[in-house]
């Protein structure tokens, strides 16, 4: 189990991994004008089905194209939306949640589509930047598919490998925020 989770989405993790993808969109005739090697939506499923298993979640981060596919896909499915994702109702059948913005799933980790900026407290794993180059700081991971090579992300592994080791957190931003402007210990700053 990830205990860097909230209780809320431990459940994510008791019997398997956890995996995270975004911006697959398949059957989306636009893919190869973004890149000329993008991934056939068959060979695409192939590659996560040999790693997300029926105990494991799999967390797409919007921008699906066709859904359909995702029927061949084992496990938990749990859904961000995205900006070409359309009404929740529509992704009911292919997925067990669905969210329809941003998500804190730790006190350290956001899920979104979109990378979100100024928030140096916590990784934002996010997609939608098609740009290889758009690994923009040690707090945003980008797992759009292409960028990634079409590859899933294992947020356990990431986890023990480190990926939370230099982000400190609101919470302890706040203390030592607190703490160096003397707001502890009564005096408020003042120095009488």
């Amino acid at each position: 189990m990830i205990k860097s989770l909230y209780p809320t989405f431990q459940h994510w993790s008791i019997g398997g991994s956890v995996y995270i993808i975004s911006d697959t969109h398949f059957d989306d005739e636009d893919c190869v004008l973004m890149d000329r090697c993008w991934m056939t939506p068959q060979c695409h499923i192939m590659m996560i089905n040999d790693y997300v298993h029926k105990n494991d979640t799999l967390i797409h981060l919007g921008d699906i194209g066709n859904p359909e596919y995702l029927k061949k896909v084992k496990g938990h499915k749990v859904l961000i939306k995205g900006n070409h994702d359309k009404g929740a109702s529509i992704y009911e059948p292919y997925f067990d949640e669905i969210y329809t913005g941003p998500l804190f799933i730790g006190d350290r980790i956001l899920l979104s589509h979109e990378p979100i900026y100024g928030l140096d407290w916590c990784v934002n794993i996010h997609g939608h930047n098609h740009n290889a180059d758009s690994h923009d700081d040690d707090t945003h991971i980008n797992l759009a598919a292409n960028v990634v090579n079409f590859c899933l992300f294992n947020l356990g592994e990431a986890i023990k490998n480190g990926m939370l080791s230099d982000v400190e957190g609101i919470h302890r931003e706040t203390i030592d925020y607190a703490c160096s402007h003397s707001f502890i210990g009564g005096n408020n700053g003042n120095t009488d």
